[in-house]
């Protein structure tokens, strides 16, 4: 039995890594969580039997591994380091700060699937200080599971119209939530069809009023917790440059984005608000070649449609523990001098594990 510490702080986070709790525990871990940020500051905590602790007792527990839903994680707690990523890859941003940035923080990332797993091998070999293990992503266990008539109960309500989920993210110059707003209320007020709203956390406190206004008989505002149940109700997605939209397209349904940054075939992409409701017809009926399109992203991002992606990491971490996944280099220098920043940062000083 091993002690696997969970660590998170956006709220997005939860179900990255809630599916984990239940993976571990059925092989076995004593696992335990770790919440900095908007989390912590919640007081936030995983499911029992998993027990929480602060920086000082992560330090002090040893863990063997350390899962993280998050970029970066104290390189002074012990144990084995883990990418779990808090999205795919949405192209937001270069490569160079974006998902393949190498901080040197980890020693194993679980990659999603072979648009990531590919990239991420060939870093591998250059640095050598990291293992690469595709497994799927844990967050998406739920789609392909029994939820227990969760989605069904968020469909009611659309009373067999489609339902449209619309997700947005907080980057200001991708957004699309200040430019839709209006164009969705329209919707909403026509009745057509059903809507199901949330927006990333990170968001302008006065963008959630908005939306969460929108709220009555043709709509409902979905906390972010309940993302997945969501996009499981949903017939069609309208979003932007965020990393729902990736997520979504894994069930092999149609999305549509506003100004997406690299804007794909699987896509429908549009930038005049007023043509929302025909963009949604258009994905309501989506042509023979763009389900193709779809089908194809789909097993390029994310193949596994088991529902047991978190059982994957959890072989994957415990091949790395043992040795199996070989030996790793040192890591560079850098990730001493970012010890040192997380350190400043969390205010502590005490010794590393």
């Amino acid at each position: 039995m091993s002690d696997i510490l969970l660590a998170a702080r956006e709220r997005y986070a939860l179900p990255i890594i809630e599916p984990l709790v239940e993976a571990l525990l059925a092989a076995g871990h004593d696992v335990h969580g770790w919440f900095d940020g908007p989390l912590a500051a919640a007081g936030c905590a995983l499911p029992a039997p998993a027990s929480m602790w602060d920086t000082r007792g992560a330090v002090a527990l040893r863990p063997d591994a350390v899962l993280c839903a998050m970029d970066w994680i104290p390189p002074f707690f012990g144990g084995a380091k883990v990418q779990l990523f808090h999205g795919f890859n949405t192209s937001k941003h270069s490569d160079r700060r974006g998902h393949f940035r190498i901080r040197g923080l980890f020693d194993l990332y679980c990659t999603q699937g072979p648009a990531t797993t590919a990239p991420f091998r060939a870093l591998a070999d250059r640095m050598g200080h990291f293992k690469v293990v595709e497994t799927g992503w844990s967050k998406l266990d739920p789609l392909f599971r029994d939820d227990g008539g969760a989605s069904a109960r968020m469909r009611e309500r659309a009373e067999g119209r489609p339902v449209a989920m619309f997700a947005s993210t907080f980057t200001e110059r991708v957004s699309a939530a200040p430019h839709l707003h209006e164009a969705i209320r329209a919707d909403i007020e026509r009745g057509e069809r059903y809507w199901l709203l949330t927006l990333h956390p990170k968001c302008d406190s006065s963008l959630f009023d908005r939306y969460r206004a929108l709220a009555g008989a043709n709509a409902a505002f979905v906390e972010p917790e309940q993302i997945v149940v969501a996009q499981r109700a949903a017939d069609v997605l309208v979003s932007d440059t965020t990393s729902v939209v990736p997520e979504f397209s894994v069930q092999r349904k149609p999305v549509v984005t506003f100004r997406h940054r690299r804007p794909e075939p699987w896509m429908i992409d549009f930038d005049d608000s007023a043509q929302l409701p025909d963009m949604l017809r258009a994905a309501l009926s989506p042509t023979a070649e763009r389900l193709a399109a779809i089908h194809a992203h789909a097993d390029d991002i994310h193949p596994w449609r088991d529902g047991r992606s978190s059982a994957r990491v959890v072989q994957a971490v415990e091949d790395l523990v043992a040795g199996r996944l070989g030996s790793l280099a040192p890591k560079p220098f850098t990730t001493r001098l970012r010890g040192l920043q997380l350190r400043q940062r969390l205010g502590y000083w005490g010794p590393a594990a």
